[in-house]
């Protein structure tokens, strides 16, 4: 009996002992990620160029990540997709009116506790002085694999070849789980900035670059699951024989591997899953631009043995417009607030009339055209040529201050004088206007290119094409027929000085830096101009932002009362007029 009792009690701790091994060998483990991406300078809930609360922004969405951290626990990762420097005036000031006091971009980053950071195009506009220092002073990993040193660019994966401050790929282990992270940029820079602004630095093609960095993070670091982190959107955008300007599909499809790619760049809002090449599914995914949304990834995982058997991910979109502020955050930057709201108050000058942005899609307005004379003045150009950089902006008249030369022109970008010949000129229009109107085949049709899905992206707000390239031309007359196909319907009348204009002469030709550099293409694919030719073009180009030059115009001038400079119409008119009206209804409603 004793024997029997003792072989019962054997029998039982052993399959306790067993119960237990596979109690430890087998474990689930949940994980949450949250990306924002092109933040712009949207930190606090106050709008520093309307001068009014906003809604989204980082103090919003630091409500939201706390409540995640608390339930979440140290199974959280956040990390943000960078154009961070740009944006609301609260980073123009920290970036150059304040440039020796610590970045507050970087300050943000590491009061949130970011995890990882990849550095976007916008980040790299602001020049090396900004950048190399806000670098140095964000405390989280910096992340850009495709960012190398210029003597180092298509070599194998080192990481000593990125560029000095940042990392190809961080690493983060959550409950035992092994997560790497690989950043890349949009290898698109050269064709918006001058090559001073990243002297010393080279950008790689994506799909080439994830490749080699994936399969060294396999061999030497052996993760449980890689995220891809990128400033690169879906698809389309610049593609040449080197590089496509937006990426992440094509990295989704070619490079297996990856688990979830967090993205951002295109100001759309993604979530959705590709096939690779090998048939599994990755999820990629994009919050879209200004912090109105957060993109998040939910995952869980069970590890038997010690190794993931399977993976369970999904991915959600979560808008955080309307979350409570963050009243602590809100305290702690209250000192910065208050002196950018200082800044933008002040006086630069007075207007006697209204300016919008809105009437610039119709044909001469007094908002574009001040900012063409505006160029001219100061380059003492032959013709100047710049685009609507905002949708829907007004600046009233009476008291013109620093925060509408903000709404004036939204970008740092340089001011730029190239040669032209007056063809290049009348195809570079050529170009602009494919993009901004239609061909009218009768009188009911849209004058305007028009795109119903592009309503909510910020970029394109109802048209086919990105605004930022519509391109209109102060010193010389012309005429846009709509009734015209594609590449015929600019025809160039005269100088606006009464002198002839003569397709086979040059011209000095002002524009931004982001245009002079290729930028929409419309001086390559448009003027035929060979994108290696650009430099050789360039006659002038100013060593600070233009904001700062048309700022400085305006406070000479004192007061101004801008008008139309009514060089340049759409016809026939007949047709145009009508369906003008019908398209500014459809985008503007009753404005």
């Amino acid at each position: 009996m004793k024997m029997r009792t003792a072989f019962l009690t054997a029998i039982i701790a052993a399959t306790l002992t067993l119960s237990v091994q596979a109690q430890q060998t087998s474990k689930t483990v949940t994980l949450k990620v949250i990306e924002t991406s092109d933040v712009h300078g949207h930190f606090f809930p106050w709008d520093f160029m309307e001068g009014r609360p906003l809604r989204g922004t980082l103090t919003r969405a630091n409500s939201y990540i706390n409540r995640e951290r608390e339930k979440c626990g140290d199974n959280l990762l956040l990390i943000d997709n960078g154009d961070i420097l740009q944006g609301q005036p609260c980073v123009y000031w920290t970036n150059y009116v304040m440039p020796e006091d610590e970045n507050l971009a970087a300050r943000v980053i590491n009061y949130m506790k970011y995890d990882a950071e990849t550095v976007g195009n916008h980040d790299i506009e602001p020049g090396h002085k900004v950048y190399d220092k806000w670098i140095r002073e964000v405390r989280c990993p910096l992340l850009g694999a495709n960012i190398v040193k210029e003597e180092c660019k298509n070599g194998e994966a080192n990481p000593q070849s990125i560029y000095t401050g940042l990392q190809p790929y961080s690493v983060h282990v959550k409950d035992g789980v092994k997560i790497c992270v690989i950043g890349m940029l949009t290898p698109a820079i050269p064709n918006w900035l001058n090559k001073s602004i990243w002297k010393g630095i080279e950008f790689e093609e994506m799909v080439s670059c994830a490749r080699k960095w994936v399969k060294y993070i396999q061999e030497n670091e052996k993760p449980d699951l890689i995220f891809g982190l990128f400033h690169s959107g879906k698809d389309g955008g610049i593609v040449t024989p080197d590089y496509e300007e937006n990426a992440t599909a094509a990295v989704a499809r070619e490079v297996p591997g990856f688990d979830v790619i967090f993205f951002g760049h295109d100001h759309q809002v993604h979530n959705e899953w590709i096939t690779n090449k090998e048939g599994k599914q990755v999820l990629i995914i994009d919050p879209s631009c200004w912090v109105k949304n957060v993109a998040e990834a939910n995952i869980v995982l069970t590890i038997q043995d010690g190794k993931v058997v399977n993976k369970d991910i999904k991915g959600t979109i979560v808008n955080v417009e309307d979350e409570m502020i963050d009243e602590q955050m809100l305290a702690y930057f209250q000192k910065d607030i208050d002196a950018v709201k200082t800044y933008v108050g002040q006086k630069i000058g007075c207007f006697k009339s209204p300016i919008y942005t809105r009437d610039s899609f119709f044909g001469n307005s007094a908002f574009t055209d001040l900012i063409h004379n505006l160029q001219l003045q100061i380059t003492n150009a032959d013709i100047s040529l710049t685009a609507p950089l905002a949708f829907n902006s007004t600046i009233k008249a009476g008291d013109v201050t620093m925060a509408d030369m903000f709404k004036l022109y939204r970008f740092e970008n340089l001011l730029f004088t190239l040669r032209m010949t007056g063809e290049e000129i009348r195809k570079h229009l050529e170009y602009s206007y494919d993009m901004w109107t239609n061909t009218m085949i009768s009188p009911d049709d849209h004058a305007l290119r028009l795109n119903e899905d592009s309503k909510e992206d910020q970029q394109r707000t109802g048209f086919q094409y990105y605004t930022f390239n519509f391109d209109s031309a102060c010193g010389i007359d012309y005429e846009v027929d709509l009734t015209k196909p594609d590449g015929q319907k600019v025809k160039i009348l005269r100088m606006s000085n009464g002198e002839p204009f003569d397709e086979k002469k040059w011209y000095k030709v002002a524009m931004n830096s982001y245009r002079a550099n290729g930028g929409g293409e419309l001086l390559t694919q448009g003027a035929g101009i060979p994108k290696d030719s650009l430099e050789a073009r360039v006659l002038f180009h100013t060593d600070r932002d233009q904001r700062h030059f048309l700022t400085e115009e305006i406070r000479k001038m004192g007061t101004l009362d801008p008008k139309p400079n009514n060089n340049w119409k759409f016809v026939p008119e007949a047709w145009v007029k009508p369906a003008l009206a019908r398209d500014r209804q459809l985008l503007f409603g009753n404005q």
